[in-house]
């Protein structure tokens, strides 16, 4: 299998482009040849819902998407990152069902979370309610009837097909040991989701609980250590929480740039764009969009309150007319519980930036300089614009942007003159040799323009990006000196 390079990685669904993993591959060779170096694929398992993430069991790919033959032909092309559930299983997997057929028997009884037995007097008091981090309405409890007909009440953070489990109990362990170790025997890279959810302590907001949350990791880190594995944490809050994962010599993702970027494209200026670049982590995974919305939370303190808000509202505004449509989907609360705390919104983020295919471009050029491996979700890959009937045939807010296209979508995108262009800088980002180097971020004279610079063996590839005109250049020096434009998008008008 191929291990993980600086070059671009593809994220999709395992039938998010062509249908299924032998077409995804077929795409990536074909219409998408050198433009990655990484595929993401998300949740290919059996699973009982959450487009992938109640996971059944981990034993076989999703009929439907292929076999195991296809990740390996994937993981011999390309670096393959999977994702991993860290903080819950699906309600229909083997050992859920085991505990509500036998109960209080079943030997994977302690591996769900009672909630009347979490807290010290069977239910939480008011204020260790308002301390938690919530992301649904009432709280992370559910009801469960068992097969005797008791009821039992379970921690469950996220969906109704989902059920939290805890990493401390040895049945738990065991999932993790098992699981992890198969996937680590196909993939370089594995994502914890919804890792920071797993610490889970009376009295505290029980998201990213230290020192609790290292004892998680180390738990579940144990069997892919053996196998050389590396992990990548998917955590949306604060960014000084990346920071401590990174500082440990993880890796993390950079979830503030994507509303940092739309902040410097709509505003023109870079001073909050350039301040981030000179301090994240260069250890890390950036985005601009994913499968899920364009996180919030992330930005705190990166932006000023009145900045997210500007943004927010030019976002928001982007979706006005669809919000009827949505049906409802877990939102996260402030731990104070007093209002509702901005989380992500949900737009492709094509349309977050009105369409405007130059602004789009230039911070998708900008986001492949910027410090880290570049993620390309597959719908902003294409330039892809919300999608509101998928939104109303679900209900799902996430829905507008998670369009799956077939061959034929592909390949008529791929013609479109702005697409084509990214792919190109796509493919020379994915080959150029400096960018197995270092990067730098370069003060400028103006608060409008971005110079970022990577060094490699010998060579040196340079972007100036200037938000106030929309106009950047890419250029690269070789070890005699010696100066060429790769390619550049004129000047335009804000």
């Amino acid at each position: 299998m191929k291990r993980i390079e600086n070059k671009p990685m593809l994220i999709t669904y395992a039938d998010g482009l062509g249908g299924d993993l032998l077409t995804l591959r077929k795409v990536l060779d074909d219409e998408l040849r050198g433009a990655f170096g990484g595929v993401h694929v998300l949740p290919f398992y059996r699973s009982s819902g959450d487009r992938g993430f109640a996971v059944i069991d981990y034993d076989d790919v999703d009929p439907a998407f292929g076999t195991w033959d296809d990740i390996d032909a994937l993981a011999d092309r390309y670096f393959v990152m999977a994702d991993f559930m860290v903080n819950h299983v699906s309600i229909r997997s083997q050992e859920f069902q085991d505990y509500v057929a036998r109960g209080d028997a079943s030997p994977y009884r302690d591996m769900f979370i009672h909630w009347s037995e979490f807290w010290e007097h069977g239910e939480p008091t008011q204020e260790e309610m308002a301390a938690l981090y919530r992301r649904k309405p009432g709280g992370p409890v559910k009801t469960f009837t068992l097969a005797d007909g008791s009821a039992v009440q379970l921690w469950n953070t996220f969906f109704d097909e989902q059920v939290d489990i805890d990493p401390r109990n040895a049945a738990t362990r065991a999932y993790y040991d098992r699981n992890l170790g198969r996937l680590a025997d196909h993939v370089p890279l594995i994502r914890f989701d919804a890792f920071a959810y797993a610490t889970k302590k009376a009295g505290t907001s029980s998201f990213f609980v230290e020192p609790d949350v290292w004892e998680v990791l180390d738990i579940a880190m144990k069997p892919l250590e053996v196998r050389g594995t590396e992990m990548l944490p998917e955590i949306h809050e604060h960014y000084s929480v990346q920071m401590k994962m990174a500082d440990r010599g993880h890796w993390v993702y950079d979830f503030a740039l994507p509303m940092l970027m739309l902040h410097a494209v709509m505003t023109g200026r870079t001073d909050r764009l350039h301040h981030w670049m000179t301090i994240c982590p260069r250890k890390q995974f950036t985005t601009l969009d994913t499968h899920d919305g364009i996180g919030v939370v992330d930005v705190a303190d990166l932006l000023s309150e009145d900045e997210i808000e500007f943004v927010s509202d030019r976002v928001n505004a982007v979706i006005a007319d669809s919000r009827h449509l949505v049906q409802g989907a877990p939102s996260a609360v402030r731990r104070d519980g007093q209002k509702a705390k901005p989380y992500q919104l949900m737009s492709s983020y094509f349309s977050a930036l009105g369409g405007d295919s130059q602004a789009y471009l230039l911070a998708r050029v900008v986001q492949l300089f910027a410090p880290g491996i570049p993620q390309v979700w597959s719908v902003g890959l294409l330039f892809g614009a919300n999608d509101v009937e998928a939104l109303a045939a679900s209900g799902d807010p996430r829905a507008i942007n998670r369009h799956d296209y077939s061959r034929e979508e592909i390949a008529k995108r791929i013609t479109d003159p702005d697409v084509a262009q990214y792919l190109e800088v796509l493919r020379y980002r994915n080959s150029s040799a400096a960018f197995a180097g270092e990067v730098a971020v370069k003060q400028t004279p103006d608060d409008h323009t971005l110079h970022l610079s990577w060094t490699g063996a010998e060579i040196r590839s340079d972007l100036r990006a200037d938000f106030r005109s929309r106009a950047w250049t890419i250029t690269e020096t070789d070890g005699n000196g010696t100066t060429r434009e790769i390619m550049h998008a004129p000047a335009s008008v804000l």
